[in-house]
């Protein structure tokens, strides 16, 4: 291809993301194509900057993309990081962490493709220049009926420093935990989790997409079920092991809410991403022709009770405009209340209900004029949940789901059962007298919820009107008061 018809390509590329009505503008996206997985690796904060990979495939194989921000907000497009090259024992870049050595460098551990879990470092400034070691697999992946593969399987590994030494989980069926005294020479030590049984695991619950770090006064490993989507576990770290005391979803059925990856940055937030599948990939390639969202960045923390918050970062802020507000206003039981003067399909809202009786709160947004198509947010107060429900969200025909929800073969993309998709539900109680504040994020064909700061959610709802733009309030089951609402259009940070 001549240098002249790359740009026509680049522009022509450009052109057609840019006139793609589902395309966020302020959630992360692949600059190009279609990238399942799409899974955020290798976060960290590193001389100033937020730093992010993400898997890609092209003829190489997969890659690690790379951007870098100074506010979560912006994105720089480096160099391709990691990628397959001739006489690498490695045939692509799946998922791992990037943690500092006991040399000061940035560290890649990661899974290398048809070799076992590798090693890169980089000792450049801008993270643009990553050598993979040259023994790598630090552990090959082990031979079928094997000892070692009773044990272990050299799957997504997490490491980090710890006085002086070198810990590592490897992913896979049951988490195992390795120990190194320098990069070269890893053993295997020991499971990495004591056997604790909790409600709504389920056995073919893989730990995948592993990150294992400190929050609070307790640790936390942030990691996926393949069947099931994201999920964490709180709990002690004893004795060069983990001891669970608690584990919860961040994804439920119907949502797709998939591997998460975190970082520590210079003001002590623990702030966290994941891809959200869109679920047309899965298994027919989208008629867009790109595929590939991360989740709004969170902060997550815990309270003094040791219940995990979170919230989307602050920094999101920077990128209001337009702004409404909507003063106190009594809500009826059974009627609506429609929020004239504040529509659309890139906004941010903030609002704060007193309960009062009502059973339920509904917050309907991306509606179209006669409700052909709509997203309701529910909170039911008598279940204990907060959904969103998509029976209408869509007239599209986009919203598929997959019982299987994630790839089982992430080369081929299996997938199975598939069956229609009505809602995502996730456990949220109101306590006693307390107002329900929601913070709702739309950004064309996503939605993400956060709810008092102690439960979140994020749907693909991919409307296909361009009038399902309209937002309306309603109570059931007794009276409520909207004790304000803010509301915000946003600015695109996505350079296309």
């Amino acid at each position: 291809m001549t240098h002249a018809e790359m740009v026509a390509a680049a522009r022509l590329n450009r052109e057609q993301m840019l006139a793609d009505p589902q395309r966020p503008v302020y959630h992360f996206a692949t600059p190009e194509g279609i990238c399942a997985p799409f899974d955020p690796n290798g976060a960290i904060y590193w001389k100033g900057l937020y730093h992010l990979y993400y898997i890609f495939k092209d003829e190489r194989g997969f890659c690690w993309g790379h951007v870098s921000s100074n506010d979560l907000v912006h994105w720089r497009f480096h160099p391709t990081a990691l990628f397959p090259s001739e006489g690498d024992p490695d045939k692509g870049i799946f998922s791992g962490n990037c943690f500092i050595n006991k040399e000061g460098n940035p560290t890649i551990l990661y899974h290398g493709v048809g070799a076992g879990n590798c090693i890169a470092i980089s000792e450049d400034a801008q993270l643009d220049v990553w050598k993979k070691l040259p023994f790598n697999p630090i552990v090959p992946i082990p031979p079928k009926d094997s000892p070692e593969a009773k044990l272990y399987g050299s799957w997504d590994p997490c490491g980090w420093v710890e006085n002086g030494t070198y810990y590592a989980i490897f992913g896979g069926a049951k988490a195992a935990l390795f120990r190194a005294r320098n990069l070269t020479r890893w053993e295997y030590l020991k499971p990495f989790m004591s056997d604790v049984v909790f409600s709504g695991v389920h056995p073919d619950d893989d730990v995948s997409c592993p990150g294992f770090f400190k929050i609070g006064d307790m640790h936390m490993l942030l990691c996926i079920s393949h069947k099931r989507g994201c999920r964490y576990y709180l709990g002690r770290w004893e004795n060069e092991q983990f001891h669970p005391e608690c584990h919860a979803w961040m994804n439920w059925p119907g949502g797709s809410f998939f591997a998460p990856e975190s970082l520590l940055d210079g003001q002590g937030r623990r702030i966290m991403w994941a891809w959200v599948v869109d679920y047309g990939v899965i298994p027919e390639l989208p008629p867009s022709g790109w595929s590939g969202m991360m989740s709004l960045p969170r902060h997550l923390w815990l309270d003094d009770d040791h219940v995990l918050h979170m919230a989307p970062v602050k920094e999101l802020q920077a990128l209001r405009y337009n702004h409404r507000h909507v003063d106190s206003t009594p809500l009826m039981d059974g009627k609506e209340l429609l929020l004239n003067g504040i529509s659309g399909d890139c906004l941010e809202l903030d609002l704060t209900i007193q309960p009062g009786q009502a059973k339920r709160i509904r917050l309907t947004v991306r509606q179209s004029p006669n409700g052909e198509e709509e997203t309701p947010i529910v909170v039911d107060r008598e279940s204990g949940a907060m959904r969103i429900e998509l029976g209408k969200s869509s007239l599209g025909g986009y919203l598929k789901h997959y019982d299987a929800l994630m790839f089982v073969d992430f080369v081929d993309h299996v997938t199975k059962n598939k069956v229609e998709v009505d809602r995502q539900e996730a456990p949220f109680v109101l306590k006693e007298g307390e107002p329900l504040r929601l913070r709702v994020f739309l950004d064309r064909s996503i939605i993400e919820i956060f709810a008092n700061e102690r439960q979140a959610m994020a749907q693909r709802i991919d409307p296909s009107r361009n009038d399902s733009l309209g937002i309306s309030l309603c109570v059931e089951g007794g009276d409520a008061e909207l004790l304000q609402l803010d509301a915000w259009d946003m600015v695109p940070s996505n350079p296309w």
